[in-house]
C-alpha cells in the first residue's frame, strides 16, 4: 500500500493526500454506538485506529511525456482498483470481528473503551490489544463462581466460638486462618500489618448499677457486658430519661424545666451511636449515661445487654492522628472524643425495674416504646439516686490487620479496597461473620478469574481483614494514618462488607455521592428479578421496586466506611439488606450467633446477592479506563446546601458580611466539573498517559473536600461534608440558623472564619479539578 500511495501521489504532483475509512466507534456524548466515518492517513497494517493525520508526500514531481501518460493513467487505475480490494477486505475482516464481539459469543480481539457512566451491557472501542473480557461476561463469570456453600462454610467458622475480642487467641486465630486462605487462592501479595494499641476491657468485677434509697441500696443489675471508653468511676445522681439522647430530645427535657446537671441520664438504643448519645448527655451537664434496648425496637431482647464503646472518634483514641506502630514515638495526647463521664448499658428489664421506682411525670407518647411504667424523672420530693459504678480496665493489645492483594495489569498502583471487620465482642456471626465471609468468597473468585479466565484488571484490588472494628473501627483507622500520605494518591474507593445482611425486606446504603450512580445501576441490575441469581434476591425488588434507592442514610460514626472517607478523602460505600420497621435484635450481643441469624429469610442467598454487588462494584471500577465515579455529584449536595444558606442572606448582610463568595466558589466547581467532562469527552481513550491523568483528577475530588486549613491530630474528620467539627458545612449552617433563633449566640468573627473556610476549600477543589496550575485562577 506504501507503494502504491507513493506512486499515486507522485502521478498528481506530490499532493497532500487523505483517505477515508469505516470504524466503530462509541459516542463520548450519548449511550448509543453507531458506525461513523473517520479521516486517518494510517495504513490498514498499521497505525493508531481512530487517529486523524495526514500523510504529506515531499517527492518532487517528475517529468511526464505523452509516451508514457498512457501507461501511468492505466498503472493508477490497477493500483486504486488494488487498494481498495485491500482497504474492503480489512474492513470487512474488522466487522465480522466486531459482530462476533458484539453478539456475546466470547473473548474477542478487542479492547472495550468507555464513555463517562456507560451502560453496563454497552460493548466498547475497537482497539486491537490481547483478548479481554468484555463487561457483560466479566459479571457472569463473577455471578457464576460464587458459591453459597464456601459462603456457609466461612459463617459457620464463628458457630462455636462465643468471642472474637480483638487482640485474643480467638482474633488472632482467625486472622491467621485468613492469611493462609489468600495464599491459597494465589493472591499476588499477602502480608500482616501489627498495630499496638490501648483497649478498655471489662474489669475483673462486673459494673454495678444500683438505686439508693431511704430503705438503702438495692442492686439492679451487673451485666457482664460493659462500654469501652467509659470513665472508670463510681457517680450517683437523679435518673432522667431522655428517649433516644438526640439532640432534639434534650431540647424537650430542657423545655420541661428538668435539670439535667449532675443526672444520670437513661436512653434507648438506636437512631444515632452510643458515643453521641453520651457526648450530648455530658454536653448537658449529666455524669453518667445508661442505655437499654427497647422492645419495641429489639423484639426478644428483654435480658440482653449490648457491647459498645463510648469515644467519639476512630481509631486509637490515645495515638489521635498517629498510625500505632511498635516503633511510633506517641505525644502525650488524648482524642477529644473521649466521654469522662461514666457510661454502662443494662437490659430492658433493668430499666423498667428503675422506672418503677421513678414517681414523676409518665413519658410522652412518643417516648414510652415497649418498657413498662416509663418515666421521665423524680418528683420534686425524691430523694432516690441512681449509683453507677464502672470498673473497666485499659490494656495493651497487639492487634493483625490482614491483607491480599490482585495486582493491576495497567495501573498496579491505582486500587480499590475491599475491608471487612474481624473481631466482635460475642459470636458476631452478624457483626463480623458474613462480612468476613463474603470477603474470603470475593477473593478466592476474583482471584480465579484472574488466574483461569484471563481477565486483566487495570488497577489492582486489595482485600482486607481489620481487627478492633467493635472499638470505633480501629484497625482500619490505624492503617489509615499509617499509611496517610499516599493511601489518598492511591486508593480510590473503599467498599465496606460489614453487617451485609440484618434482614430481608429493603435495602440501606451509605455512600459518597461519587458512588450513588454505580451502587444504584448495580443493585437494580443484580436484584433484576428477570436476572437475580437467587429467588430471595429477585422477589426483594418485587416488592419494594425502586424504593430502596431512597433508604439513604449518610455515612456516620457507626459506619466502618466512615474514616475512609472522613479522614483520608476515599470514596466509600456501605450497604445491606435490613428490616425497615424492626432492627436485627442481636448485633452487639452475646446472641449474634449463626442461628439466630438463620431466621432471617433465604439468609445464604442474600448474602450471596450481597457478594455479587461488592464484587460487581470492584470489577467495574478495575475494569474501566475510565473511573466509574461520578464527580458531578458533588454539586448536587453544594447546590442543595447553597438553598438552605440563602434563606439567611440578609441576616448575614446586617453583620456586614456576605455569602456571596461562597456561592462563587460553588459556581466554580460546577464550571470545573463541566470542564473536565469535556476534556473526556474530547480526549483520545488509547491514550494511557492522557487517561491517567483524567482519572487522577477524578480521584482528588472527594480528597479536596478535606479542610487543608486544620491538622489531623487536632480534627482528623476534616470532610467538609461529613466530618465533624465547625469546618463543616452542616456546622455552618446550624451557625446561620442562631442568626433567626438565637441572634445573641452567634459569634460573628467564628461566623467569618467558617465562611471563609469552607469557601476556599470549595475553590481548591475547584481548582484541583481543573487540573494543571496554568489552567486554574483564583478569580471567582
Amino acid at each position: 500500500m506504501d507503494h502504491a500511495r507513493a506512486a499515486i501521489s507522485s502521478l498528481f504532483g506530490g499532493e497532500p493526500m487523505s483517505y477515508t475509512r469505516f470504524s466503530i466507534a462509541r459516542q463520548t456524548d450519548g449511550d448509543n454506538s453507531h458506525v461513523e466515518m473517520k479521516l486517518s492517513a494510517d495504513d490498514e497494517e498499521g497505525g493508531e485506529i481512530g487517529r486523524q493525520e495526514h500523510l504529506h508526500s515531499s517527492m518532487g514531481q517528475p517529468r511526464r511525456t505523452g509516451k508514457n501518460l498512457c501507461f501511468l493513467v492505466i498503472a493508477a487505475v490497477l493500483l486504486l482498483l488494488i487498494g481498495f480490494l485491500i482497504g474492503y477486505l480489512s474492513y470487512r475482516g474488522r466487522m465480522q470481528m466486531a459482530a462476533k464481539c458484539l453478539d456475546g459469543s466470547g473473548r474477542c480481539e478487542m479492547t472495550p473503551t468507555t464513555s463517562y457512566l456507560a451502560d453496563d451491557d454497552e460493548t466498547e472501542g475497537d482497539m486491537p490489544e490481547p483478548s479481554i473480557l468484555y463487561w457483560p461476561q466479566l459479571k457472569d463469570l463473577l455471578s457464576n463462581k460464587l458459591s453459597v456453600k464456601r459462603l456457609e462454610g466461612d459463617l459457620r467458622r464463628r458457630a462455636s466460638r462465643k468471642s472474637f475480642e480483638a487482640g485474643l487467641s480467638e482474633d488472632e486465630n482467625m486472622a491467621i486462618y485468613i492469611h493462609e486462605q489468600f495464599n491459597s487462592f494465589a493472591l499476588d501479595k499477602v502480608w500482616y500489618d501489627e498495630h499496638y494499641i490501648k483497649l478498655q476491657v471489662k474489669g475483673s468485677v462486673n459494673n454495678k448499677v444500683s438505686v439508693v434509697e431511704d430503705s438503702g441500696e438495692v442492686l439492679v443489675e451487673s451485666p457482664s457486658a460493659y462500654v469501652a471508653y467509659s470513665k472508670n468511676d463510681e457517680v450517683s445522681g437523679k435518673p432522667v430519661y431522655v428517649n433516644y439522647g438526640q439532640k432534639d430530645d434534650f431540647k424537650k427535657i430542657e423545655k420541661l424545666n428538668v435539670s439535667l446537671n449532675k443526672s444520670i441520664v437513661i436512653v434507648r438504643a438506636g437512631r444515632i451511636t452510643l458515643a453521641e448519645k453520651v457526648a450530648n448527655a455530658k454536653e448537658a451537664g449529666a455524669v453518667g449515661v445508661l442505655m437499654f434496648l427497647d422492645p419495641s425496637d429489639y423484639k426478644g431482647t428483654d435480658e440482653l445487654v449490648p457491647f459498645g464503646h463510648a469515644h467519639l472518634g476512630t481509631g486509637d483514641p490515645f495515638t489521635p492522628g498517629f498510625p500505632s506502630f511498635n516503633h511510633t514515638q506517641f505525644p502525650p495526647v488524648e482524642s477529644s472524643g473521649l466521654p469522662h463521664i461514666a457510661v454502662q448499658t443494662i437490659s430492658s428489664q433493668a430499666a423498667s425495674l428503675l422506672f418503677s421506682k421513678m414517681d414523676g411525670d409518665s413519658c410522652r407518647t412518643d417516648w414510652t416504646g415497649g418498657v413498662m411504667g416509663c418515666k421521665i424523672t423524680l418528683s420534686s420530693t425524691s430523694k432516690m439516686t441512681v449509683q453507677l459504678k464502672v470498673n473497666n480496665v485499659m490494656v495493651d493489645r497487639k492487634i493483625l490487620n490482614v491483607f491480599g492483594a490482585i495486582k493491576g495489569f495497567e495501573e498496579p498502583d491505582r486500587y480499590v479496597v475491599i475491608g471487612a471487620q474481624r473481631d466482635s465482642w460475642g459470636p458476631g456471626a452478624a457483626k463480623a461473620g458474613v462480612g468476613t465471609a463474603i470477603l474470603l468468597e470475593l477473593a478466592r473468585v476474583i482471584s480465579d478469574m484472574v488466574k483461569n479466565d484471563g481477565y486483566k484488571p487495570r488497577r489492582s484490588i486489595i482485600f482486607a481483614s481489620w481487627s478492633a472494628g467493635e472499638y470505633g473501627t480501629v484497625g482500619a483507622t490505624e492503617w489509615l494514618e499509617g499509611y496517610s500520605a499516599t493511601l489518598h494518591a492511591k486508593a480510590f474507593t473503599y467498599i465496606n462488607l460489614d453487617a451485609a445482611v440484618l434482614g430481608w425486606k429493603h435495602v440501606k446504603i451509605s455512600a459518597s455521592p461519587m458512588l450513588y450512580a454505580l451502587l444504584e445501576r448495580t443493585m437494580m441490575g443484580v436484584m433484576d428479578p428477570a436476572k437475580a441469581q437467587s429467588a430471595d434476591a429477585g422477589s426483594l425488588l418485587s416488592r419494594v421496586g425502586t424504593d430502596w434507592v431512597k433508604a439513604v442514610v449518610p455515612l456516620g460514626l457507626g459506619h466502618a466506611a466512615f474514616p475512609f472517607l472522613a479522614y483520608s478523602g476515599i470514596p466509600a460505600v456501605s450497604f445491606g439488606f435490613y428490616n425497615k420497621d424492626e432492627e436485627y435484635p442481636f448485633l452487639d450481643t452475646t446472641q449474634d450467633t449463626v442461628e439466630n441469624l438463620k431466621m432471617i429469610t433465604n439468609l445464604y442467598g442474600l448474602i450471596r446477592t450481597a457478594a455479587e454487588v461488592a464484587g460487581q462494584i470492584a470489577l467495574r471500577l478495575t475494569h474501566d479506563r475510565e473511573l466509574y465515579l461520578d464527580f458531578g455529584r458533588y454539586s448536587e449536595e453544594l447546590l442543595a446546601f447553597q438553598e438552605e444558606f440563602l434563606q439567611y442572606d440578609q441576616e448575614v448582610k446586617k453583620l456586614g458580611l456576605t455569602l456571596d463568595w461562597l456561592f462563587f466558589a460553588r459556581g466554580d466547581f460546577q464550571r470545573a466539573v463541566d470542564g473536565l467532562r469535556r476534556d473526556i469527552t474530547n480526549s483520545d481513550e488509547g491514550n494511557s498517559v492522557i487517561r491517567r491523568a483524567l482519572n487522577d483528577r477524578i480521584m482528588k475530588v472527594e480528597y479536596d473536600f478535606l479542610s487543608p486549613y486544620l491538622s489531623p491530630k487536632d480534627a482528623p474528620l476534616r470532610h467538609i461534608f461529613f466530618g465533624k467539627g465547625s469546618h463543616t458545612l452542616q456546622s455552618l449552617l446550624e451557625h446561620l440558623q442562631l442568626l433567626k433563633t438565637s441572634n445573641s449566640s452567634v459569634n460573628v468573627n467564628m461566623l467569618k472564619e467558617q465562611m471563609a473556610l469552607v469557601t476556599w476549600t470549595i475553590k481548591g477543589a475547584a481548582n484541583a479539578l481543573v487540573g494543571d496550575i496554568w489552567d486554574t485562577d483564583n478569580e471567582f
